[in-house]
């Protein structure tokens, strides 16, 4: 059942800083989990990245089963599992696994791979042919979900089949199922502004969720596409489902705000110096030895932090959220991206100043819009 209000979620890639002991940034990132559970956070969600010691979960199922026991609430999402680097048989059993175990509290979010560096490791197939990948791979997903052998399937990517060995009294030829049915909620992020992205995402009936490091602009772009794709294919589009990501942090002075803004070298300035780094990876290799201030000039940080970061005190991000709502119309979930605990305290005080005065209001200004918003473009 879709909830109604507005809620709060929780993103994590994670990055940290590459010389942060491994185990260390693991503690950090599970008591972020616990904090945000006890605080009522709807949702987190968790990345997956093979060659990054900056993004250094390479198993999100496995890092979240050990948050199962120690939280009461939270939904566990994947944020992604990487569908093209894997074996969609193993994707499935070990997500219907982790549904049972959780109490169906999964969410599958899927993606064709974002990272260059994994790309290249895993084949350097181009985007066009991972996103072909993926799909494929989900439908294959979605049948062992489904259907019990005897089954064949013969695709592009993958074939399958399980005819011979099977005897279903014994439970051979039976697979693992979800708990949740028919499956777990199934996500794909978006980057781009909007296209065939937004679109796929609204012929699958997948939940939408918008990138934090894009502009206001490919947001709004994002949920007008995948809105005109529900509609034309008759179907409901439901901004209650719709994730909007943002990098918030809520510091106790606009002066403090400002001054993290303002560093080169910051917790904020390092996140968006990584993600626009390694996006385009291939094209400062020259420069990677050069000043900070110089490839966050080439890398546009600065530009990021002005599009897609709400730093400052309580009442300057409660009136970025407010504007930010105004904008898009509602959403379903406002998704926090969570930082490095490097300044002690900072990322924990903001969640709860988040949680407990920003989201209510937040909440308030949604519902004033009427109902006839939450519906369509």
């Amino acid at each position: 059942m879709i909830d109604q209000r507005m809620n709060l979620g929780l993103f994590l890639q994670p990055v940290h800083r590459s010389e942060k002991a491994w185990g260390t940034a693991l503690q950090e990132d599970r008591e972020t989990v616990i904090i945000a559970d006890q605080l009522g956070f709807s949702e987190v969600w968790i990345g997956e990245h093979y060659s990054t010691k900056a993004e250094q979960i390479p198993a999100p199922l496995m890092f979240l089963a050990t948050l199962i026991q120690d939280t009461s609430s939270i939904r566990f999402g994947t944020g992604v599992i990487n569908l093209p680097y894997h074996d969609p048989v193993i994707v499935a059993a070990e997500v219907a696994q982790f549904d049972q175990l959780s109490g169906g509290r999964m969410m599958f979010g899927i993606g064709p791979g974002g990272l260059m560096s994994d790309a290249e490791l895993f084949g350097d197939r181009e985007m066009p042919e991972r996103y072909r990948i993926a799909l494929e791979s989900l439908d294959v997903i979605l049948k062992l979900w489904r259907e019990d052998a005897p089954l064949r399937w013969d695709g592009e990517h993958f074939g399958r089949s399980l005819e011979r060995r099977v005897w279903l009294s014994h439970g051979v030829g039976q697979f693992a199922r979800p708990l949740q049915q028919p499956h777990p909620p199934i996500a794909m992020a978006m980057v781009g502004p909007g296209g065939r992205t937004a679109e796929t995402i609204a012929q699958w009936g997948m939940i939408p969720i918008s990138a934090n490091f894009v502009p206001i602009e490919n947001v709004a772009a994002q949920w007008r596409d995948y809105a005109l794709a529900r509609e034309q294919a008759g179907q409901v589009a439901d901004r209650h489902i719709w994730r909007v990501c943002r990098n918030i942090l809520v510091t106790n002075t606009d002066e403090e705000g400002a001054e993290l803004l303002s560093d080169p070298d910051s917790i904020i300035a390092h996140y968006f110096r990584y993600i626009r780094g390694v996006r385009r990876i291939e094209e400062f290799q020259s420069l990677q030895q050069e000043s900070l201030p110089v490839i966050n000039e080439f890398l546009e940080v600065p530009a990021a932090l002005e599009d897609c970061a709400i730093v400052g005190s309580a009442d300057t991000v409660l009136a970025r959220l407010v504007d930010l709502v105004d904008q898009l119309g509602p959403f379903g979930t406002l998704v926090m991206v969570g930082h490095d605990w490097e300044v002690s305290g900072l990322s924990q005080r903001s969640m709860h100043c988040l949680a407990e005065n920003t989201l209510p209001r937040l909440r308030q200004h949604a519902d004033s819009l009427g109902p006839a918003r939450w519906v369509g473009l």
